[in-house]
Formats: structure tokens, sequence, C-alpha cells
């Protein structure tokens, strides 16, 4: 089905969403992870490095001790939120250290981290098992095209969305007619995905904005902020599908 969109918007929203979308800071470790997993990481070798996770918490770690103070590191489990914390002695020799944690959630997760550098480390674990239950959660409060609505307005808004990656995924433009459209975002979730397309009229004359131009087969919603573009001008356009579609352009 597909839904009009009656709000406007200005071109600047295109830069505006994009931002939203933004990678996290890079001082921080920002790591996907699956039951019975590896988690590579960098532990700090002067400071505490913790570790969190995404809609869960450690129930319990196990480590090797090996009698050398010199050797051993420390892991505290934080009561209130689940996370832990690893600490390093002074002279640590080794170049990693391994240890296992179990989560409330029943995930069981293998940590292999370098030891490195003075700073404070974060890293923080999400498991694509909860992110997909989560957005499919939000995904079900509604019927599917409804849920397509809601999901277009949120990315209107440049809002994050619960179980939802958000991806600032810009790809090569393609040519519709007069019409260049490139994808500059994704909103992934369980069962569906939103594109923020950017479409600018490369024509001399006023170019229609029409759905069964620009919208792939199998699309759940189409949103756009005019009925057409004049000469030169450009605008963020949504288009919402089935994640399971991997088309983003044109029939």
């Amino acid at each position: 089905m597909m839904a009009p969109f009656a709000q406007s918007l200005s071109v600047c929203a295109i830069s505006a969403v994009a931002l939203s979308i933004a990678s996290p800071a890079l001082a921080d470790q920002n790591v996907m992870a699956a039951d019975n997993g590896t988690v590579q990481c960098v532990a700090s070798a002067k400071d505490l490095t913790r570790i969190s996770l995404a809609g869960d918490q450690f129930a319990s770690v196990s480590k090797i001790t090996t009698g050398n103070p010199a050797e051993d590191f420390k892991i505290v489990n934080e009561p209130v939120r689940g996370d832990i914390y690893i600490s390093v002695p002074d002279g640590f020799p080794r170049a990693t250290l391994s240890f296992f944690g179990t989560t409330r959630k029943g995930f069981v997760y293998k940590f292999v981290c370098q030891v490195r550098g003075t700073e404070a480390e974060q890293v923080f674990i999400a498991n694509a098992a909860l992110t997909s239950e989560r957005a499919r959660d939000w995904e079900v409060q509604s019927s599917p095209e409804d849920a397509a609505v809601r999901l277009a307005q949120a990315m209107y808004r440049g809002e994050a969305i619960d179980g939802f990656d958000l991806r600032s995924n810009v790809l090569e433009p393609v040519m519709v007619g007069r019409l260049q459209v490139q994808q500059v975002g994704e909103y992934r979730g369980a069962e569906m995905k939103g594109l923020v397309l950017r479409v600018r009229n490369t024509g001399r004359q006023a170019q229609s904005l029409d759905e069964n131009m620009l919208a792939a087969r199998g699309a759940l919603a189409f949103m756009a902020p005019v009925s057409e573009l004049a000469a030169g001008q450009e605008a963020a356009v949504y288009l919402i599908q089935s994640s399971a579609n991997t088309q983003t352009g044109g029939r």
C-alpha cells in the first residue's frame, strides 16, 4: 500500500537526516556479537575497561587464574547495570587477555582483548537477535501499512527507533528519467526497512515525483515532500520496503 506524505520538507532536511545516522564516536568500541561468538576488543593497559551489553546484562564471567599477580587481570561485575570492568596490573606481560561472559538472557560470549593504551576504554556489545526482537516489537504495534507510515515519519524527524539499525549508506546515484536518485541513508528493522533517497531534477522542466517511477516493487509506502520538483530542485524521499526486498530504485 502506498501512503501519502503530507508534510513539507526543505532540501536542508537531507543533510539533517544524514547527520542523524552518523557513526558512533571513534573513542568507543561498538561490536555486534552472536551467541557463542568471539568478541574482539581493546582493553586499557593503564586504566579501566568497561564492557556493556545492549538490552542485556552480565550474569557471570569465567577466567583462568595463573597464581602470578603480575599476569592476573581483574574483572568486577557491577550489579546495578550488569556491566563488567576490567583492570590489568602494572607491567602486565601479555599482549591479549581472554575470558568468557554469560548474560542474564542466556547468551555466552568469548572475549579476546588486545591490551594497549593508557586511556580508559568502553566496549558496547549488541546482539543481532535481541536487536531484531526489539525492532519486531516496534513493527507489530500496528498494521504493516501503519507501521510503514510511522517509520517514514520517524525517518523524517531523524529519530532513532529501538532495534532498528541506522546506516549512513551513500550509494552511487542513478538516473530515473530526468531525476537523479541517490540513497543516502537506511533504517533496517526486523521485517521492514526505510530508505532515505535524495532526488534531484536534472532537467529543464518540472518533474513529477511519481511513486510508480521511484518506488520498487513490493514497496509498503512511498512518501515525498512535494508532488513535483522544479528544474534543479532537490528533495528527500522516503521509501519503505520489506527487509527481504533488496531493490532501491525504479522498476
